[in-house]
């Protein structure tokens, strides 16, 4: 399999610097944007793939700190990293109507009252086969498109970006959304053990454990239980009594794990008195009907739960977002389909944030290329996807990826290391109460459990798309950049 365009990406590497000024509630930052390429080199020197990097560098006046760099990336497999930048964090922003659909063009783009580019220089970088990253040369697919594959050609770029820049004694972080999160959790384990500690690692909308979906498994409904609560509760059609959203959802853990877990572990064995208590209560906590339950045994996937739950409204609620709504059927036809796509959530904001930053990086920003960008290319990337991983201290490849392990061994080799796990309570897609269970199964010591931050969020999968939440989320990260470089070096002998 060879990719129509790759001979148009030059086995060179590119860069188109701009000076821009933002103002923000803190005063005035100076900032530098850099658009480039980097080359990923095989260790024989051969390029491998060229990956695009949107770079954003605050000024810092003589004698001040090192600033902070944090590499961000989306996920898929399969997705460019527009979205952390003109969705949420860079120095210019989109806003968007969530929970609602956005109206088609024109858009607003302005200076970001959210960005992180305060609290650290900001690197984006599109995974190779999106946005404008590239193959290049000979290189198939299978080098590339792969759990290991992907974290050894981000390894590379991140170190290449390091040395073009010589920024190897700043504060290092990884942001990570979605797959994201899959990568940044193997990526700083694989990274630290060549010898680049790293100060923190942002995890939002967290999946670590794929092998939890495996059909025939119970933890997936488990972790959807609380997430189909919230959505129930945001509907109008949960009938459980709760003061507010957290207790319902401190309910809904209670019974996910509890009554309901011990229900699907025991099959057709389950006593009928316990089947139907147990399903009135399921009923209950999601708005769905008993008698589905029942008849599922109590087994409703994410797909059925979207099209059922509101299914007299003639209304499918959204993957990535629960709050989001659209007209039944929302693909026509029976099919597969592109998930990312087929979503409300989606479709509410997708023209919005690739059409803003398209506009700013080809107007502003001044960079353009012949190439396509893949902002999604999903249904090409993930098909071809190799899901096996090579965890620590595990001899042989798992068939699917279990990144906890990574995450755990990179905890326990840099004790100083801070996580923060982000995410929306109405995601359908990475439930939040799953990440709670997998960093539960990191088994720290409480020294090392206490480098973990929780953050839930009423919004979706793409939490900073809503207008509230992103002023919190901004919050929380600030106090976590600062937790998280609270140090001061070692002093040299004598001083």
């Amino acid at each position: 399999m060879t990719e129509p365009d790759e001979s148009t990406a030059a086995d060179a590497e590119t860069r188109v610097a701009t000076r821009h000024t933002l103002v923000t509630a803190d005063g005035r930052l100076d900032y530098t944007a850099t658009a480039g390429t980097v080359l990923v080199r095989n260790d024989d020197g051969s390029a491998r793939a060229s990956m695009f990097y949107l770079a954003y560098t605050a000024d810092r006046e003589e004698g001040e700190p090192r600033r902070p760099v944090t590499f961000l990336f989306n996920g898929g497999p399969g997705s460019a990293s527009l979205w952390l930048n003109i969705g949420a964090f860079g120095p210019k922003r989109t806003p968007t109507a969530t929970p609602r659909a956005t109206p088609p063009a024109p858009y607003t783009v302005g200076d970001n009252p959210h960005t992180l580019l305060t609290e650290s220089d900001l690197v984006f970088l599109d995974a190779p086969g999106t946005g404008y990253s590239r193959l290049i040369g000979t290189t198939t697919p299978a080098e590339t498109w792969g759990v290991d594959q992907d974290v050894d050609c981000f390894a590379r770029a991140i170190t290449r970006y390091l040395t073009l820049t010589n920024n190897w004694n700043a504060p290092r972080f990884l942001f990570g959304e979605s797959y994201g999160t899959t990568r940044a959790s193997a990526l700083v384990h694989r990274l630290q053990n060549q010898g680049l500690d790293f100060n923190g690692v942002v995890l939002l909308s967290t999946m670590l454990n794929w092998a939890e979906n495996n059909l025939g498994l119970d933890q997936e409904h488990i972790n959807l239980l609380p997430s189909f609560a919230a959505t129930a509760r945001y509907h109008g059609r949960s009938r459980v009594e709760a003061d507010d959203l957290d207790d319902l959802l401190r309910q809904a853990r209670t019974f996910a794990q509890g009554e309901y877990a011990h229900a699907l572990q025991q099959g057709d064995r389950i006593d009928a008195d316990e089947e139907r208590r147990v399903a009135e209560r399921f009923s209950a906590f999601t708005g769905l009907d008993v008698d589905l339950v029942l008849s599922r045994h109590f087994r409703i996937g994410m797909e059925p739960f979207r099209y059922a739950i509101m299914e007299d409204a003639g209304v499918v609620v959204g993957r990535f977002d629960t709050r989001f709504t659209a007209d039944h059927q929302y693909v026509v036809g029976t099919g597969s389909h592109d998930p990312a796509t087929d979503d409300a959530a989606t479709a509410g904001v997708n023209s919005a944030h690739l059409s803003a930053f398209l506009e700013l990086l080809g107007g502003e920003l001044g960079y353009r290329t012949d190439l396509h960008y893949r902002h999604l290319y999903n249904m090409v990337i993930s098909q071809a996807w190799d899901w096996k991983h090579k965890a620590p201290g595990i001899d042989a490849p798992t068939p699917v990826p279990d990144v906890s392990l990574d995450l755990s061994a990179a905890m326990r080799r840099n004790p100083n290391l801070r996580v923060a796990v982000l995410g929306g309570v109405y995601d359908l897609a990475t439930p939040f109460f799953g990440a709670e269970v997998d960093i539960a199964k990191l088994y720290l010591a409480d020294r090392l459990r206490a480098n973990v931050d929780f953050r839930w969020y009423e919004s979706g999968h793409m939490t900073f798309v809503d207008e509230q939440v992103i002023t919190t989320m901004k919050r929380d990260l600030v106090d976590f950049y600062r937790q998280a470089t609270d140090h001061s070096p070692v002093p040299l002998p004598g001083v």
